[in-house]
């Protein structure tokens, strides 16, 4: 026997002979030890009974036809309380009837009396070889079932661990594009905090619109990302105090084909370049850079045209003062259809006044406390 109590090819195979005859007994016992089999004997069902249940027996070798309980009822009893212990049945009358019913009942092979020992030694080492390869399937496909567990449990925790690799990376990646983007801000004092609070408009509207991830994320960066393309801008005019001239304006306009020229080999970005390409463009086909109109332009780029318009309205410019909430709302329901989608726009001001002055206040804050941050490091 293995560890795991499987018979193996190498085991002292064990079997119970039982007869109510002593020579017939101790004939076959004799030759089967001579056969290399431990053997025991029984005279009947109850004594035979009796030693299975207090040793262990690979095989049982019974007569059918005993005084008291007959064989088939022995058979019965043991393979109950034994459901892996093989028998052969041992008939002195030569009816195929009489074999077949005892094989239906489970016996494993029968011989027939008068016997020959060397028949009887091929049917019960078949029938141990049998059990042998039984068991030897039934451990490998619960090693198999283990094996599978495991490797199940590996997966399941390399999944994990990937997971959280990806998210560290993303983690990674909104951070860089952050310090980008505050980089920029910096640099256009006009618009300290502007994409920040864009980012938070768009995704608002994008959601009232019912759309989820992974389009949430590439309207994030998008809008993140929109103006990157003014790092090509000279400050002479980024940070000109007024209104541009037309040479001016036509420099400032060429800033959406930059930030994509600049970002377009970057992979992980390519799904949110649409807005970056394409923020100024116009409903009714006036904007730039490529004057596209309607649904030729990407959604993310027509909900960002929304709540870029809204957050320039109500900020405030050298040139003017900001206009409130309110007065902002309906230019953007004035502008519907010209200017902006009107799904986008009936989206955007189906979202309370109130949510636009909480994020707007918030960004504010923590655009503020961003600063004082970062004179402290410079020592200003």
């Amino acid at each position: 026997m293995d560890s795991a109590g499987t018979l193996t090819a190498k085991d002292t195979r064990r079997v119970l002979v039982v007869d109510d005859e002593l020579s017939v007994r101790e004939i076959l016992c004799e030759g089967l030890e001579a056969f290399g089999f431990d053997t025991r004997m029984a005279a009947d069902a109850d004594e035979a009974m009796s030693l299975l249940e207090n040793e262990r027996f690979h095989l049982l070798l019974t007569d059918i036809d005993m005084p008291g309980r007959s064989g088939i009822d022995l058979m019965n009893s043991a393979r109950t309380a034994f459901p892996d212990l093989d028998v052969v049945m041992v008939t002195g009358v030569v009816d195929a009837k009489t074999a077949i019913k005892a094989i239906r009942d489970g016996a494993s092979d029968y011989v027939t009396k008068p016997f020959n020992l060397e028949e009887v030694q091929i049917v019960v080492d078949r029938t141990l070889e049998k059990r042998r390869l039984i068991e030897e399937n039934r451990s490998y496909q619960e090693h198999l079932e283990d094996l599978v567990e495991l490797r199940t449990g590996e997966l399941v925790e390399k999944h994990r661990e990937v997971e959280h690799l990806y998210d560290d990376l993303q983690d990674s990646y909104e951070s860089t594009l952050q310090a980008l983007v505050t980089a920029l801000d910096f640099r256009d004092n006009e618009t300290q905090g502007h994409s920040y609070r864009v980012v938070e408009y768009a995704v608002i509207v994008a959601k009232e619109m019912g759309i989820e991830e992974p389009e949430l994320t590439w309207i994030r960066r998008g809008a993140i990302l929109h103006d990157v393309g003014k790092i090509g801008i000279p400050d002479s005019i980024l940070k000109k105090p007024g209104k541009l001239d037309e040479a001016e304006w036509e420099e400032m306009k060429r800033h959406p084909e930059m930030g994509f020229r600049m970002l377009q080999h970057i992979r992980f970005l390519e799904p949110a370049l649409d807005i970056v390409m394409s923020h100024q463009e116009r409903f009714d086909g006036t904007g730039y850079p490529r004057g596209l109109q309607g649904e030729e332009i990407p959604l993310g780029a027509r909900i960002f045209a929304v709540v870029d318009t809204f957050d320039a309205m109500t900020s405030d410019r050298p040139y003017r003062k900001a206009l409130t909430i309110e007065d902002a709302r309906s230019e953007i329901r004035e502008w519907s259809g010209r200017q902006f989608d009107p799904d986008v726009a009936e989206a955007f001001l189906q979202v309370p006044a109130e949510t636009w002055r909480e994020v707007r206040e918030r960004v504010h804050r923590e655009v503020t406390a961003l600063e004082e941050q970062v004179r402290q490091v410079l020592g200003s």
